[in-house]
């Protein structure tokens, strides 16, 4: 008698009521990073909100899109992880500079329709360098996004950047409720309700917070019921080397992020990452960022906000993700529906945005136990590579002097924490040195530098 083989917790599909709740979970922890980076570019362009509310529907669509390519996958496109999809913020400003300095969006968009291109072809080389991801580069970087991605969810619990009512008491009480009840959820609930923790916060913070004055629903009202974007709305692409050659750094910047996040959710969902899968994902990324050229959007990536979701819930299927996706795109084509999403208060996503970003953090640091620190460098690999990594995030103008193009690389603390990590890993572990008089930087050589995969 033929027995079946057991289906992988990834592969896994729960039942259609649990398949909702995840996903909407998915869909309000990424929400407010979705949506902005079409606010700040448009707005720097001096857009009507009319073509404001154009770039956020076609973001929405697109996001959605992309989150299915991903997570379901076809043919060699897709890491079949569960893995959001979002716009990428190392691209924001390059692209103000070239949408403010005569080129306007055509120019933007044949600069993100090259630069997907660029990333389809390069996805079988960056394939090839998963080898450079030891336990200890991936512990380094995943503890990185976290500690990166909290000043965000700082932000959002003291209101949201450029609120008039900044870092109010008022705000940071509402938040720290959020998260008061997210981790009562996760204690005392049972199992299905404590993998929702995050969504029940959210929504017991929304209904507390729309009595005390915290919500503004005016934007519902003036919403379409509808809205479908075409290709190339605001006008054919042109193509100009100077966008073309910043989008390309901007391409390699996003790829190097996205490593670093597959294998964070690799590690979590017990299915390491491999070279094959490592090049569908980061093909699919290429693709979505044609996709976004095309539909009057912009490049896209893999979303860290929602990395720390999978770690903090468990729930490892990827067709929850793909349920998101879905649900993104229901909100591409029905205006209003997003508009709801987007009243919720800033300070309902910072209590919230806490422990899910803790919990990369912490997910970095269960991947660095796996490390020898003994009588080798590593010690001194993770430090600077941190601190590289933090640089920007505690001092954002540190690089205000530098040439675009470093900016791009430098400005992103995950980017420019994966490549300190990298390169100081090939030097001390991998590159011939001097030998220890006791012998043990040699003998630790193999495991410091033995691949994750």
């Amino acid at each position: 008698m033929a027995t079946t083989a057991p289906v992988h917790p990834v592969d896994e599909v729960p039942p259609v009521r649990q398949l909702a709740a995840f996903g909407l979970q998915h869909v309000l922890a990424m929400y407010a990073g979705a949506v902005a980076v079409p606010l700040i570019v448009g707005g720097a362009m001096k857009l009507s909100p009319a073509d404001l509310a154009y770039l956020i529907t076609a973001d929405l669509l697109v996001c959605g899109i992309a989150t299915l390519i991903q997570c379901v996958g076809f043919w060699r496109f897709g890491v079949r992880l569960p893995i959001m999809q979002g716009c990428t913020f190392a691209a924001v400003s390059p692209m103000v500079l070239i949408g403010t300095t005569g080129g306007g969006l055509p120019a933007i968009y044949g600069s993100v329709i090259v630069a997907g291109l660029a990333i389809v072809l390069l996805a079988p080389v960056f394939g090839r360098l998963l080898r450079f991801f030891p336990p200890l580069v991936t512990g380094t970087v995943i503890l990185i996004i976290g500690v990166s991605l909290l000043p965000v969810a700082g932000n959002w619990a003291a209101g949201g950047v450029g609120a008039k009512d900044f870092g109010e008491p008022k705000n940071l009480a509402l938040a720290a409720f959020v998260l008061a009840v997210v981790l009562g959820v996760q204690r005392f609930a049972p199992a299905f309700l404590s993998r929702i923790a995050v969504l029940i916060g959210i929504a017991v913070g929304l209904a507390v917070a729309v009595p005390f004055g915290f919500t503004d629903f005016g934007g519902v009202g003036d919403a379409d019921w509808v809205g479908i974007s075409t290709p190339f709305h605001f006008g054919a692409p042109s193509f100009h080397a100077s966008a073309i050659i910043s989008m390309l750094v901007v391409a390699l910047v996003t790829m190097t992020e996205t490593t670093g996040d597959f294998i964070a959710v690799g590690e979590m969902t017990d299915r390491p990452i491999q070279p094959r899968a490592l090049a569908d994902g980061l093909r699919a990324d290429g693709l979505s960022t044609v996709l976004g050229g095309v539909f009057n959007t912009f490049p896209y990536t893999a979303f860290a906000q929602n990395v720390g979701l999978v770690g903090m819930t468990r729930v490892r299927s990827r067709w929850v993700v793909a349920a998101a996706g879905g649900i993104l795109v229901l909100l591409g084509l029905l205006p209003k529906l997003g508009a709801v999403v987007a009243a919720i208060p800033a300070p309902v996503l910072g209590g919230a945005g806490l422990v899910m970003f803790g919990t990369v953090a912490a997910s970095g640091l269960r991947t660095l136990a796996e490390v020898d620190f003994k009588g080798n460098h590593n010690l001194t690999v993770v430090a600077v590579s941190v601190a590289v990594g933090m640089l920007p995030v505690g001092v954002p103008t540190v690089y205000a002097k530098f040439p675009d193009w470093f900016q791009t690389v430098m400005n992103s603390g995950i980017s420019a924490g994966c490549l300190t990590a990298i390169v100081l890993n090939l030097l001390f572990n991998h590159l011939p040195g001097k030998a220890s008089s006791t012998g043990d930087e040699v003998a630790s050589e193999p495991k410091a530098g033995a691949a994750s995969a």
